[in-house]
């Protein structure tokens, strides 16, 4: 008789600071390296970098979002455990402070000048970015 698949899993988001979330969840997206991936309940297990993006975590029906800037994460069939540099919940997000690095950032960018970092000011920018698209996501 083949085994049941639980309906959810439990996730855990930790950062160097704290330990963000501890939840059972029905579903995830998140920001691979290689691009945005799915995990659900029983997924096979596997390790994978995450980079700069908008983490998706559902509880049935209901979706929540998370600025997500690097990380790494384990998935097993039971659980997926996110260390990240840095995540943050769209409450916790000053849209001020990313409207302004965002602008320094294009600034940079538009530039050009001999001495800018312009890797620098696009992972700057990104950040900026992701930020304020899950800050838009108050409810």
């Amino acid at each position: 008789m083949a085994e049941e698949i639980p309906s959810t899993f439990l996730l855990e988001i930790v950062t160097p600071h704290r330990l963000l979330l501890s939840e059972q969840v029905s579903e995830v997206i998140a920001p691979g390296t290689q691009g945005y991936f799915g995990v659900l309940p029983g997924h096979i297990p596997f390790v994978t970098h995450l980079t700069i993006g908008e983490f998706t975590y559902r509880k049935g029906k209901e979706g929540r979002h998370l600025a997500i800037i690097w990380g790494y994460a384990e998935v097993l069939p039971d659980r997926m455990i996110v260390l990240a540099e840095e995540a943050q919940r769209p409450e916790e997000i000053d849209v001020a402070r990313a409207e302004a690095a965002k602008e320094r950032a294009l600034e940079r960018l538009r530039k050009g000048d001999a001495g800018t970092d312009l890797e620098r000011a696009d992972l700057a920018l990104r950040r900026a970015l992701v930020r304020l698209q899950v800050a838009s996501r108050k409810r």
